[in-house]
């Protein structure tokens, strides 16, 4: 519900236009609706905490009182995720992975210890490494950090699940590291979630712009699904919905 997303902004910032949305996809087959007030696109404007409750919590208690699916918030400050979850979300999407810069005292990952949440890996910084193996290294330490936050918090490990964080503080070759290397992530025994819809690193691929990614996306989340990803962010819901059903139908069958 922004003005100023890179993929969809402006276009569901009503309530009116935002309900019309939830319908579509959720006849689409989408399982969670994703909810987010502040676009964190590459050179986003930071809007207040008042601002960003304003846009969302009409339209978190609109589909609660509407429709029957679980609704994930995506913010990463701890006021718009408390009033999240007393609006009715079910999960938060935090982009920081409860290591906001400006929340030294973690309150994020204590309010985020009253529903699942969704770890997603980003730094403040690009790490300087140029070696596939070694930055999964780094990546995976920042995550450890990210869990022993949430360990701390008390948030249950069956309440976690991880996101690379594709598009997020990394080069073009580390975008590219983050979907092969889901299987590292599925390997430290949580559910992976992959965002790549519309995303640069599909852009850098196919030299098409954003509104022509479609096909980029659902063959990256396709890969993601044979890397063991089971939760996909996607803007596109019946495109990338009917590409998973065939493959996990191919998947379910053991040679």
């Amino acid at each position: 519900v922004t003005p100023d997303s890179f993929s969809d902004g402006g276009k569901y910032d009503t309530q009116e236009n935002a309900i019309k949305q939830v319908e579509r996809m959720l006849q689409e087959g989408v399982d969670i609706i994703d909810i987010g007030g502040e676009s964190t696109r590459p050179g986003y404007v930071k809007i207040s905490e008042e601002e960003e409750i304003k846009r969302i919590i009409p339209i978190i208690t609109e589909v609660k009182k509407r429709f029957d699916v679980p609704i994930s918030v995506d913010t990463y400050k701890w006021k718009v995720a408390e009033a999240a979850i007393e609006a009715g979300a079910d999960l938060i999407n935090d982009i920081w992975g409860l290591r906001y810069y400006e929340d030294s005292e973690h309150q994020m990952a204590r309010v985020e210890a009253k529903v699942p949440v969704c770890i997603m890996h980003n730094r403040t910084d690009v790490a300087e490494c140029n070696d596939a193996k070694a930055y999964w290294d780094i990546l995976e330490q920042d995550l450890k950090e990210s869990l022993s936050i949430a360990e701390e918090a008390g948030i249950a490990k069956n309440q976690i699940m991880l996101d690379p964080g594709v598009g997020f503080a990394k080069t073009f070759e580390q975008n590219m590291w983050c979907i092969p290397g889901c299987k590292r992530l599925v390997e430290m025994g949580y559910p992976v979630l992959l965002g790549i819809s519309n995303k640069s690193v599909i852009g850098n691929i196919t030299e098409l712009p954003v509104d022509q990614r479609t096909e980029g996306t659902v063959a990256l989340n396709v890969l993601g699904r044979q890397y063991g990803c089971c939760f996909f962010r996607v803007h596109n819901v019946q495109a990338t919905r009917r590409a998973l059903d065939v493959t996990d139908r191919i998947l379910c069958e053991d040679i």
